[in-house]
């Protein structure tokens, strides 16, 4: 028999685990680290402080921060009591932000004075609310010492005027089909949409994964670094705590910081992108770090990177894997016994109780296995929906199944293969070609440690690759060899016309900014300076 179903709320679920794993370590900083049971004390201090400011189930809490304990108290606060956690990209512009706080309705908006690479939020938040007033934003909670803002000791004191029995009333009316958090995607030049996952997509994904992939086991460690307004960051949390393990994270994502907690430690590396997993291999302390323990590291990235972090990590199973935020975060990863070139060249098969298929993304006309096309998927962790958005809802969704934009192949044995978005395509001299394609013959240049590839314009075919490069450490790159090196394997047309140098990326949460890149060429070539 298969194993048995859980679903249960994400208030729930951390109510049990603070009970079953009490004085196991839950969060862990560089610096610091907080229990199951200290963290659930502290969110049930929050969750009757936010029933006293007001806020009820289904109420929309924002949460602008870096990566600090605060954070996961607020984001629970939330979950105890049926409101909808709203977590926010540090990242974004006073534009970004204004829309994102009037589009969810937030009600309430945590913040804190801890800056690390992000910009200053009280700074950001003045000049958002100029910007566009929140039509139903009432209170912002501040962390630290920030002025003109509730301070968030006068806010936990409201925690003194409703007692606990009422937060546990309030999470026994939470049911699973709410939604419990709403991300907001990021899309290369339209407003970000909500996408709002309702508390069975979250914890039925989170322990789906750890059960079917990750196999965390009460005690062990997962180092998984990636900001907290992310699925990168939440979903594994929920694995850590669906087993009693505890989960590593950052402020700052520094390498030689991260080594030095990963040291004698870890067992799952998460880095999950490639710029994170290459600044750590290619750290002068990676070699003298005791990462023995680590038995699985999960990296999205192409063939050739991956088998460079495999070889880095030969005790352990590197493993790739797919998702996106309307599906939890995740739709499919590789099991650690799927053979190596299957780990290199896909990522694996759908988790248990999700399915894919490929069609034609004109016609809709479902592909055999093998060919091209776009993603479909369905099951219990597609979202219901895009916030306030019924018509685009309306096209993303084809009798029951969720159309993703992106370009996929499931092959014989029904594993995933990623190759880009479809909106990432470019139209050389009429034939299409994936960026993807063309960064992944870069990565194979001993010299190049990450390669982006954007569409510029063109005279004869319209339109042509250009690809921006960061050299690995120690050495430089060569345009015109670069150019030579791709032109033994790929078409002409899919060779990169332009080749541009750069040692930093223009980043949103997780991913490059390729629109970004456009503005720099287009600078570029306009006469303006670009940024180095």
């Amino acid at each position: 028999m298969g194993r048995s179903i859980e679903v249960t709320t994400l208030g729930d679920l951390f109510v049990s685990a603070a009970d079953q794993f009490g004085t196991n370590v839950l969060l862990e900083f560089p610096d610091s680290s907080t229990t199951y049971c200290d963290l659930s004390k502290a969110a049930h201090r929050r969750a009757a402080a936010l029933l006293g400011t007001g806020v009820r189930p289904g109420s929309h809490v924002g949460i602008l921060m870096a990566n600090c304990v605060e954070f996961i108290e607020c984001l629970m606060a939330t979950q105890l009591i049926g409101a909808v956690a709203v977590p926010i990209n540090a990242r974004f512009k006073p534009q970004e932000l204004a829309h994102v706080l009037d589009d969810a309705g937030v009600e309430l908006l945590f913040t804190h004075d801890l800056i690390s690479e992000y910009a200053n939020f009280a700074t950001l938040i003045h000049n958002a609310v100029s910007v566009k007033q929140p039509s139903q934003l009432e209170t912002v909670v501040m962390i630290g010492s920030a002025e003109g803002f509730t301070k968030d000791e006068s806010f936990l004191q409201g925690a003194g005027h409703v007692g606990q029995t009422t937060v546990a009333e309030y999470n026994q009316y939470v049911r699973v089909r709410d939604p419990a958090i709403m991300m907001y995607t990021s899309g290369t030049t339209a407003h970000p949409k909500g996408c709002p996952l309702n508390h069975e997509v979250l914890v039925r994904n989170g322990i789906n994964w750890n059960r079917s992939r990750l196999s965390l086991a009460e005690g062990e460690v997962c180092w998984a670094p990636l900001p907290m307004f992310h699925t990168a960051s939440i979903l594994p949390l929920i694995s850590c705590m669906s087993a009693g393990a505890t989960l590593q994270s950052m402020t700052h994502v520094e390498p030689g910081a991260a080594l030095k907690m990963m040291h004698g430690r870890a067992n799952i590396a998460f880095p999950a992108f490639p710029t994170v997993a290459l600044e750590l291999i290619n750290h002068p302390d990676f070699t003298e770090t005791d990462l023995s323990p680590v038995r699985l590291v999960s990296t999205v990235a192409p063939a050739e990177t991956l088998r460079q972090i495999q070889n880095a990590f030969p005790q352990a199973k590197q493993v790739a894997a797919y998702g996106l935020t309307e599906a939890g975060g995740m739709v499919a990863s590789n099991k650690v016994d799927d053979p190596l070139e299957h780990r290199l060249s896909s990522s694996g098969k759908p988790l248990p109780g999700l399915r894919a298929k490929i069609v034609d993304p004109e016609t809709l006309e479902e592909l055999p296995a093998g060919e091209k096309g776009e993603i479909l998927i369905k099951g219990y962790a597609v979202f219901d929906g895009y916030h306030r958005s019924p018509e685009r809802n309306s096209e993303a969704f084809v009798d029951g199944w969720f159309r993703t934009g992106d370009l996929c192949v499931i092959d014989e044995h029904g594993n995933i293969e990623f190759h880009g978005r479809i909106k990432d395509m470019l139209k050389v001299g009429g034939e299409n070609v994936a960026a993807i394609e063309i960064e992944s013959v870069l990565a194979m240049h001993p010299d190049v440690k990450l390669a982006q590839v954007i569409g510029v314009p063109d005279d004869r075919l319209v339109e042509v690759a250009c690809a921006y490069v960061e050299p690995t450490d120690g050495t430089s790159i060569d345009p015109d060899s670069l150019i030579a090196f791709c032109r033994d394997k790929i078409a002409s047309f899919k060779v990169p016309r332009h080749v541009r140098v750069t040692s930093h990326w223009p980043m949103s949460t997780t991913k490059i900014q390729k629109y970004v890149l456009r503005e720099w060429y287009d600078k570029e070539n306009s006469g303006a300076a670009a940024p180095n």
